[in-house]
Parts: C-alpha cells; structure tokens; sequence
C-alpha cells in the first residue's frame, strides 16, 4: 500500500487528508505538535485499522523534524504533504503603518521555512517511493496576479515564498523523477480558513479536489499551481 505523509494533521484539512487516505487503505503518517490533545486525529486512527500512525512533531523545530525523519529512515513515503500552516488573527496589525513584525516572522517560519526543511528531512523517503510526490499546500493569496487586497503582508508573502521555494524543488529534483507541485486549498472552513470572512469551501470537498489533484499529478506537472478544483493559478 502506498504512503503518505501530513504535517498539521492534528485538525483541519491536514486531519481530513488523514481520514481519507485511510480510508482508501493507504498507510498514513500523520503528524502534529500535541499528539495527546488532537482528539480527532485519534479518533480518525483508532478507526483506521493500525493504517494511521501518530507522529510528534512541530515542523518549526528542526531537531524534533530530523528525529523523526531517523525513526522513519528507509521508510518510503509516495506522498509528502506539507500541510501544517499558520495565519495572525490580528488583522489590523497586518500592513504597512501597523505591522506586527514579530509575527511575520512567525509566519515565515512556519510557513515558508518549514516546509522546506520537512522536504529536506524526508527526501530520501520519497525518492524511495512509487509515486515520488511533494506537496505544498498553498493560497492563491500567494500569487502575484490574484487575491492583491486585502494587504495582509505576512501570510500573503509567506504562501509567495513557499511557492518560490517549491517551484525550486520542482527544478532541482526533476531529473530523480519526483513531482513537487503547489495546491490552494479555496477558503475552507477550517478553524484558520473561518478567521477572516468569506469560507465557502467544506472541507471534506477541499481534500478530496486536492486529492484528485494530487492523483493526477506526473513529472510533466511537476511545479505546478492549482486549485483544488483542478483550475489552474497563475503564478
């Protein structure tokens, strides 16, 4: 059976991913910052048959990510899913005059920085792999001819960067024949996706898209930014 890996998988769509892909008889690792508090996450792994393994793991501790990249060594992984992700509830301080730099900084951590620091950390586990698939889960609020207002500057440059750095991937490791694409997700109604008005997508519609997406993705693809009802963004 394949495999795939979610970081941010404790809610969300990252817990939704989890529940699909068991469902479907793949093997899952799911990981998330407080295993012992993400109810539903268990919820899903306990009904999962033993096809959901909980894995510890903030993605912006880089030592907690390389540790459980050794426990996992040799372990082939098919689809890398960098899910875990961050937004500011506080818009007002969002924008030139009243900028939460502090938090920006947060942003791109967690954002921006980490999933390329997962990528790294598993690499080996992909390219051992079947299907060889690296995703990020992005925002159309990082491209630079859609969603350009409101200025919320830390994530909208976040999601930019994430999709700078993945589409870098997509060059350095075509030639090892895996496939590293961008998703948007729309504005689901996740916990995060509700903080600012707007959501209509639910979110067991977003992953399922996302996964045929996914499904259909070849190296012909690799570097690509799509919605999660296939359309593609531009960039």
């Amino acid at each position: 059976m394949p495999t795939s890996l979610i970081t941010g998988a404790s809610r969300g769509l990252g817990c939704e991913f989890t529940r699909q892909y068991a469902a479907d008889g793949w093997d899952v690792i799911a990981t998330c910052r407080t295993p012992d508090t993400a109810s539903t996450l268990i919820e899903v792994a306990i009904g999962a048959n033993g096809r959901v393994t909980i894995e510890e793991m903030d993605v912006t501790d880089f030592s907690q990510v390389d540790a459980v990249a050794q426990r996992l060594a040799g372990k082939p992984i098919d689809v890398l899913i960098n899910n875990a992700g961050i937004v500011l509830a506080d818009f007002e301080h969002q924008s030139v005059g009243s900028m939460d730099f502090d938090g920006w900084l947060d942003l791109l951590r967690t954002n921006t920085l980490a999933p390329v620091k997962v990528t790294e950390a598993f690499l080996e586990n992909v390219t051992a792999s079947d299907q060889k698939k690296i995703v990020g889960i992005s925002s159309t609020v990082g491209s630079m001819q859609e969603m350009n207002f409101p200025a919320y500057y830390p994530y909208a440059t976040s999601k930019a960067a994430l999709n700078k750095a993945m589409r870098l991937m997509a060059e350095q490791f075509g030639e090892q024949g895996i496939i590293v694409a961008n998703l948007c997700p729309g504005h689901a109604k996740t916990d995060m996706g509700m903080m600012a008005e707007g959501a209509t997508v639910e979110v067991i519609d977003s992953v399922s898209g996302m996964r045929r997406v996914i499904a259909d993705l070849t190296i012909d693809r690799t570097g690509s930014f799509t919605r999660y009802n296939g359309e593609a963004i531009a960039w």
